[in-house]
């Protein structure tokens, strides 16, 4: 199925929103991350088990999450949900909204938040699904970690303020290195 994505909104998503991004999770989750879930169902039913319209709710209503929505007109198409913690903790997509750019915005204005937060790095477990799109992004591959749903993720960060990377002389003051 093919998307033709004439206009785009990211906007805050509200708890009536919940139905239609716990449909994009589930469906990106079971259509596009095959290679993460290899269709075994104990692995699906493990990560899917907390995709539901309430639980979605919830994560949307939680004074501590930042929660987006990627809607092309009148669907939603991406969500998004940042933790106060800096956590990129949901990035999907509709299957066929893949490709569009809708990613790419739902994960700019997700940085434009945590930096006006103060948050110094975001951090993610990304699938294997997702790994390439992060590391185009900037993100840096930090490892492999394995979920609680049974899958191998990818353990990323991205610095978001330059000033909060240490000069050389800094790292020299704090590890107590000496240069020849």
């Amino acid at each position: 199925m093919s998307l033709e994505i004439r206009s785009l909104e990211v906007r805050i998503a509200v708890s009536t929103d919940a139905d239609a991004a716990c449909n994009v999770l589930r469906r990106s989750i079971t259509e596009c991350c095959e290679l993460d879930h290899k269709n075994d169902p104990a692995i699906l039913d493990a990560w899917l088990g907390n995709k539901t319209p309430q639980m979605v709710a919830n994560w949307f209503s939680s004074p501590t999450n930042f929660s987006l929505v990627a809607v092309s007109e009148g669907v939603v198409v991406g969500v998004a949900l940042l933790t106060g913690a800096g956590k990129l903790a949901l990035c999907y997509l509709l299957p066929e909204a893949r490709g569009h750019g809708i990613g790419k915005a739902l994960l700019a204005r997700v940085e434009e938040q945590a930096g006006s937060w103060g948050v110094k790095a975001l951090q993610l477990h990304s699938t294997a699904t997702g790994q390439a799109f992060f590391a185009r992004h900037g993100y840096v591959d930090a490892g492999k970690v394995r979920s609680p749903y049974g899958v191998e993720t990818v353990f990323f960060w991205k610095q978001l303020d330059e000033a909060g990377v240490p000069d050389a002389a800094k790292r020299k003051r704090f590890c107590n290195c000496n240069s020849a």
